[in-house]
């Protein structure tokens, strides 16, 4: 594996590049399907202490051998290949209540899979959808288990079979504000397009097709997952490849996070937002250099320094405290102009302001993360610096009361 990662990065042209990730494929593809996540694991600690880049290709090539794959099928004596791919459709939920996982009802799996189909997908490929809403402490742990998960969707698909609800699923920790998922397996003949912005009439316009399929996938179900999840707001992301798709929500549920506090807040203390306090510091591990890994946003009361609530607001790949520089093909701007990128401290501000709270407090030192030893929840930095456990006031009303 690590000659294989360390051959496409010197890859001196695009033909050699894909013999290479060729046979890195083929060496990733034995030990996923043999379960051997451990050697899979310890390659990539190797690398990413030692190269960089070649830890990049083994990462793209694990993620990308688990969540798609050519499968052949034999029909009556004849062979037809396919290309499968895993894909999620995330699920932005916000409540001060409790958001549903698990089980989803056969009327409700058909109405979403049906809709799925239509909206979403090119004309003749085959699907199957999980019978499971994930929360993100249920789905796949390893590589090695979504490797197993998209083979066994695929098989759904092309057979027409129908799948159990997973069991023995983690449970997971109630937050205001927290993302759900919806599993699927596409399935197409080899070289064929997956989703209905390839299809060759709608390849010149994909990025118009691409926001029609999601504005037809929100409009269309919705109403569906407002059953699946009483008492929520719901937002709908645009469903994508599995690791991409987790990866995108993962950055979009935290404003979600803070709207959902300032909004639990407010109504549970009966308060306006312009009695609350925010404070806002960067955390990060003993030892990283001064590395900051999140912010952690904690909420008081404007005539106390208590902490009565947190959110925590983790950075993702390329972000850091300098923001990250906008991508795409719109990155110099308009007419060409440079675009100072946001940083992650102004995005929160910015969502602290839309959701009324105008009294921030930002500490210019980085704390090192911390966890409480009773509950493991993480600590908070008040307006003067020192470390605290978010805890509600003792005469409010019973209720949710963990942070995101």
């Amino acid at each position: 594996m690590v000659t294989y990662a360390l051959a496409v990065g010197q890859a001196a042209s695009r033909i050699e590049e894909r013999a290479w990730e060729h046979s890195l494929d083929a060496q990733l593809h034995k030990l996923l399907k043999t379960g051997h996540q451990e050697t899979i694991d310890s390659t990539l600690n190797s690398l990413f202490k030692e190269d960089l880049n070649a830890y990049d290709v083994l990462m793209d090539g694990v993620e990308a051998v688990s969540e798609s794959s050519s499968i052949t099928i034999e029909t009556d004596g004849v062979a037809k290949q396919y290309d499968v791919l895993l894909v999620a459709a995330p699920i932005l939920a916000w409540t001060r209540f409790a958001i549903a996982s698990g089980a989803i009802p056969a009327d409700i799996l058909s109405t979403l899979s049906a809709h799925f189909s239509a909206h979403l997908l090119a004309d003749g490929t085959h699907m199957a959808m999980s019978p499971t809403l994930f929360s993100i402490d249920q789905l796949p742990r390893s590589h090695v288990e979504t490797y197993a998960k998209v083979h066994k969707l695929a098989q759904a698909a092309l057979k027409g079979t129908v799948l159990k609800p997973d069991t023995k699923v983690p449970e997971t920790a109630p937050f205001l504000a927290d993302t759900r998922y919806l599993l699927v397996a596409v399935v197409t003949p080899a070289g064929g397009p997956l989703f209905r912005w390839q299809m060759p009439a709608n390849q010149a316009n994909f990025v118009t097709e691409r926001t029609n399929a999601l504005e037809q996938w929100r409009a269309q179900v919705t109403p569906t997952i407002n059953r699946l999840l009483p008492g929520c707001g719901v937002e709908l992301l645009l469903p994508e490849a599995y690791y991409m798709a987790c990866r995108e929500a993962d950055k979009l549920i935290r404003p979600v996070s803070i709207r959902a506090a300032v909004h639990y807040l407010t109504h549970t203390l009966a308060v306006e937002p312009s009695e609350l306090r925010a404070v806002i510091a960067g955390f990060g591990e003993e030892n990283a250099d001064g590395q900051i890994d999140e912010y952690r946003v904690a909420f008081t009361q404007r005539s106390s320094p208590d902490v009565i609530y947190g959110v925590v607001w983790p950075l993702y790949g390329q972000e850091d405290e300098e923001g990250t520089p906008p991508e795409g093909p719109l990155q110099g701007g308009p007419g060409g102009i440079v675009q100072q990128p946001v940083t992650p401290v102004e995005e929160i501000i910015n969502n602290l302001n839309e959701a009324g709270i105008t009294q921030i407090k930002k500490h210019s030192e980085r704390f090192v993360a911390e966890f409480c030893d009773d509950c493991g929840a993480p600590l908070f930095a008040d307006p003067v610096g020192e470390l605290a456990h978010a805890e509600m006031p003792e005469d409010t009303p019973s209720g949710t009361e963990h942070f995101h």
